[in-house]
């Protein structure tokens, strides 16, 4: 009967923390990575909790954004356009784009970087990825 309970627990807490693991993952692109071993390298096992906190984190986030795509069906443009008008709008997907863009360029920093340590010109390495 405790087993039961045990094992009932595990499955709970991973169906309820599984999209924010994932999407934890996820983030683990080649600028997050260049980030988490130079961090890593500068501050050791003291910084570690963070990882637990933004786990949660996005968790909650991807548990939020699912549920409202599946209730209303619509995108996040389309809410906060219903919601708050279009200059809120363009103000949203204005950061959003900034944030992308800023993702691409770190993507293109450490994978320049990570091909350096073998070498490899950063011009080379970013000519290779770009027509990957």
């Amino acid at each position: 009967m405790a087993m039961n309970n045990i094992r009932n627990r595990i499955v709970l807490f991973l169906a309820i923390m599984g999209p924010g693991i994932i999407t934890a993952f996820a983030d683990n692109d080649a600028g997050g990575i260049t980030t988490y071993a130079a961090a890593g390298a500068k501050y050791g096992y003291q910084l570690l909790f963070t990882m637990f906190v933004a786990t949660v984190a996005l968790a909650i986030a991807q548990e939020i954004s699912a549920r409202t795509g599946a209730v209303t069906g619509r995108g996040l443009a389309d809410l906060i356009r219903e919601l708050y008008g279009v200059k809120w709008t363009l103000f949203a997907m204005s950061v959003l784009l900034i944030a992308n863009i800023g993702t691409t360029i770190s993507e293109f920093s450490g994978i320049a970087t990570s091909l350096d340590i073998f070498g490899v010109s950063k011009y080379i390495s970013l000519i290779f990825r770009t027509l990957m």
